[in-house]
């Protein structure tokens, strides 16, 4: 089963934003020895005995993370354990709120991600961040797909979170970081930013940073980092002035808040057990690759490409949300053709191109989003460039046409819509070029 699964990958277009390949030295620490050492606690203060080698590995991971993100030590500090983002965010909530305390981050329908807070229109509480804590969602603006930065000022001084949040999975411009600080000061909120999507290019410095603005990061370590799978949280450091109308938490006394304990014992002691050491090694690893002029040549070809790929849609008269992109992804709005984002991403699937359904703000979201969206950096690894872009976007259209015309014969329903595509030369045709496309691109630690 694995050897199918690389077999896949070398063979398909891999177009899920949130996906990257990763070098050969990245899957030598992950598969190496290191798995084998429990070190739950933090280095010098661990648990278990036999971790200073452990220790070493860690703080040098910490070191290069400063590092790849130009942050002075004396001011950040960052942990580099947990397992995901997802685990990140809750960490961070869980070191700085009691239950039931307020956030309020972008809405999954405008772009948002689950772990921000999400209620489904039901009232069901889908997240964990909803379930232990109360969030309220700001949106985009329905019209021109960006974020409404009035309404979220208005929503925010009526609701008064406790953390902020700005960042999401699924949006392609740029954020205005400066006025989501004005927006949390004046509401007394932490302002926390996941840069889970745009990472790479923050480090880079290809796109605004959060650092400038923000009290607290929390990414990926995969996606545009090209790192293992898993989480960082960066926070500012030492006991600093509350601002005015900050909230206090945890027996906090007036005038000081201190974020690097807080979060620190929620990841080691609250909400994990030992760290999994070989996916830090790995990360300092890719860390180090992140701070080196080759890897801001590839970002800015990550976003060259990801411009290509719009222009070339756009030609070809699709409706992409916000008219374009200023990052990695793109969001494309399948509604003018008639078309959903499930079946479009089940087509592409079966002519090995992946990409996900995502949902576009005003559609029905939660059971038939009208889109999909699209990331450059996993094809750019594989060292492709705009022209091959313009090829791709032929195909995603070619993919278009065909699940058009089989839902035009046999309608929307999918078990008979598989059925058809079982037996489809359109499917077979288009299959075949994208193969023969993609097994002539390198394929990143990989000896095929």
């Amino acid at each position: 089963m694995m050897e199918k699964e690389k077999k896949r990958q070398f063979k398909g277009i891999e177009l899920i934003a949130s996906e990257n390949f990763v070098c050969r030295a990245v899957m030598e620490a992950l598969g190496s020895h290191l798995t084998n050492k429990y070190s739950e606690g933090m280095p010098g203060a661990r648990y278990y005995t036999g971790n200073q080698y452990i220790d070493q590995i860690e703080l040098l991971c910490c070191k290069r993370a400063l590092a790849a993100f130009h942050l002075d030590p004396e001011k950040w500090g960052v942990n580099v354990q947990p397992y995901s983002c997802t685990s990140a965010n809750l960490a961070v909530y869980t070191g700085l709120l009691r239950p039931r305390d307020r956030i309020m981050g972008l809405d999954p329908p405008s772009g948002g991600h689950l772990s921000h807070g999400y209620y489904v229109p039901t009232g069901k509480k889908v997240s964990g961040a909803s379930i232990f804590f109360e969030s309220l969602p700001y949106k985009v603006n329905p019209q021109t797909g960006y974020i409404d930065y009035d309404k979220l000022e208005e929503k925010a001084l009526d609701f008064r979170p406790k953390i902020l949040i700005c960042g999401g999975s699924s949006y392609p411009r740029e954020w205005d970081y400066a006025r989501f600080r004005k927006i949390a000061d004046k509401c007394g909120a932490v302002l926390m930013c996941d840069m889970a999507h745009i990472s790479g290019l923050v480090a880079a410095k290809e796109c605004v940073s959060p650092f400038d603005d923000c009290d607290i990061v929390t990414s990926t370590t995969h996606k545009s980092l090209r790192g293992p799978r898993g989480g960082i949280i960066f926070y500012r450091k030492g006991t600093e002035p509350r601002k005015q109308g900050m909230f206090l938490s945890h027996g906090d006394d007036n005038h000081r808040c201190d974020f690097e304990e807080k979060i620190n014992f929620a990841v080691t002691a609250s909400l994990q057990g030992g760290p999994h050491n070989n996916h830090i090694a790995a990360l300092a690893i890719a860390l180090k690759q992140v701070a080196t002029p080759e890897y801001k040549a590839y970002i800015q070809q990550v976003k060259k490409n990801a411009q290509a790929l719009a222009s070339a849609l756009l030609r070809r008269k699709c409706r992409l949300v916000t008219g374009g992109t200023d990052n990695h992804l793109l969001l494309w709005d399948l509604r003018a053709l008639g078309l959903t984002g499930k079946t479009y991403e089940k087509v592409c699937e079966m002519c090995h191109i992946t990409l996900n359904k995502s949902a576009i703000f005003g559609d029905n979201g939660a059971l038939s989003p009208g889109g999909v969206r699209i990331g450059t950096p996993a094809m750019t690894s594989r060292g492709c460039v705009e022209a091959d872009f313009e090829t791709i976007a032929d195909f995603l259209l070619r993919a278009a046409q065909i699940t058009s015309l089989v839902q035009r014969e046999y309608g929307k329903v999918q078990k008979d819509f598989l059925k058809v595509l079982q037996n489809s030369k359109d499917i077979v045709d288009l299959r075949n070029r994208v193969e023969t496309f993609a097994s002539q691109l390198a394929m990143p630690g990989s000896d095929i």
